[in-house]
């Protein structure tokens, strides 16, 4: 189907695509229905855009990042505001959807074809460097001259050599050009993976204003001793705050969902040890690890659960894994044993009561655990 810029639209919605006649015409254009194991659940409802994009506070110096943007609408609602956006899609089915809803905003836009949980930041910069792709630098099929075309994007014309290539740049300042805000109607499934996978992996991301399930989102800005504070809910907090949110009925859908669905922002947040001090990336990685121990059994005391939980793993590797960013602490604990038989030191090293339950426990104490475990296990 030919790309067209009938999209641009001039009815006053946000975006032409946010009805549920105007969602099934595209999807009938394209030969395509909507698919239950991707989670597809398509927004038909302009308030609740513009409530997102006020929400998210998206503005025109704005570079966005999109995870699932199924056929354009909150997309569409994004490039009107943006200077730029770069989506995330699976479904191999919706790409040519995408050139099509989306033309009158090509040059501003990008499509990463890619599960959101492979993405990398090198994804990313590759996308950032095909929406400046006119610029006409250069070799940059390579990952380094894809950041340094990049740059070249991000700055005025005056950061060219005299050879007339772009000059490589800092790589602090070459952060600043990559997305800053995550705004999403996020795949239901792995809405909380990718929620924190991105805050954990892509410090660029200042904010994520995200629609998910109502109770992802309860557990994402639960309270301490609440039933929805959790293991998520700490490690979440290592990284982000809640500070916003509002409610989406299923009946703002097509096809509507079977739950009930809240839009959530949240912030960046620097979690701080109990002196004041910034918490390290090593600090925090560590605390993660007490959080998924003590909330092994729930019902148990942290003493218990932690026992339970190191019982049977051999040694720990902590912000090693695959998708962990460069520069991302790479800490080898003891083996199971090890840990289990200096759990009580941990605890005293802490100043934490090991009869407590861990849905007692703040996120700061939570801290001084993967502080003391790091110690200890040194020692």
């Amino acid at each position: 189907m030919a790309a067209t810029d009938s999209y641009a639209g001039g009815d006053g919605r946000l975006s032409p695509l946010s009805t549920p006649s105007a969602t099934r015409a595209v999807l009938e254009a394209h030969g395509i229905g909507t698919k239950y194991t991707l989670g597809q659940n398509f927004l038909v409802n302009d308030d609740v855009l513009k409530k997102i994009i006020a929400l998210a506070e998206v503005g025109e110096n704005d570079r966005v990042l999109e995870v699932g943007p199924g056929i354009g609408t909150l997309t569409i609602a994004l490039l009107k505001h943006a200077a730029s956006v770069i989506a995330i899609e699976r479904d191999p089915d919706l790409p040519a959807v995408l050139a099509d809803t989306l033309h009158p905003w090509r040059e501003k836009f990008a499509l990463i074809e890619k599960d959101a949980l492979d993405v990398t930041r090198d994804d990313i910069v590759a996308a950032m460097v095909e929406i400046g792709g006119d610029t006409g630098y250069p070799d940059r099929a390579s990952s380094a001259a894809n950041e340094t075309a990049h740059w070249a994007v991000s700055q005025s014309e005056d950061c060219l050599s005299e050879s007339g290539y772009p000059v490589s740049p800092p790589q602090e300042d070459l952060q600043l050009s990559l997305p800053s805000k995550l705004v999403a109607n996020l795949p239901y499934a792995v809405a909380a993976t990718v929620v924190l996978d991105y805050f954990e992996n892509f410090p660029f991301l200042d904010s994520a204003t995200i629609m998910v399930q109502k109770e992802v989102a309860d557990r994402m800005a639960a309270a301490v001793g609440t039933k929805n504070y959790g293991a998520y809910t700490v490690k979440l907090g290592l990284y982000a705050e809640p500070v916003g949110r509002f409610a989406v009925g299923p009946g703002n859908f097509f096809p509507p969902p079977r739950v009930d669905s809240a839009v959530i922002r949240l912030n960046r947040r620097v979690p701080l040890m109990a002196d004041g001090a910034p918490a390290s990336p090593e600090v925090i990685a560590a605390a993660a690890l007490m959080a998924d121990a003590a909330f092994t059994n729930r019902r148990k005391t942290i003493a218990n659960s932690c026992k339970t939980y190191f019982s049977g793993r051999g040694p720990i590797s902590l912000g090693a894994g695959p998708s962990a960013q460069e520069g991302a602490p790479g800490i080898v604990l003891p083996d199971d044993a090890a840990i289990a038989e200096r759990l009580a030191a941990i605890f005293d090293a802490a100043t934490i009561d090991p009869r407590r339950r861990g849905e007692t426990l703040t996120q700061q104490e939570f801290l001084a655990l993967g502080a003391a475990l790091l110690k200890v296990t040194a020692a």
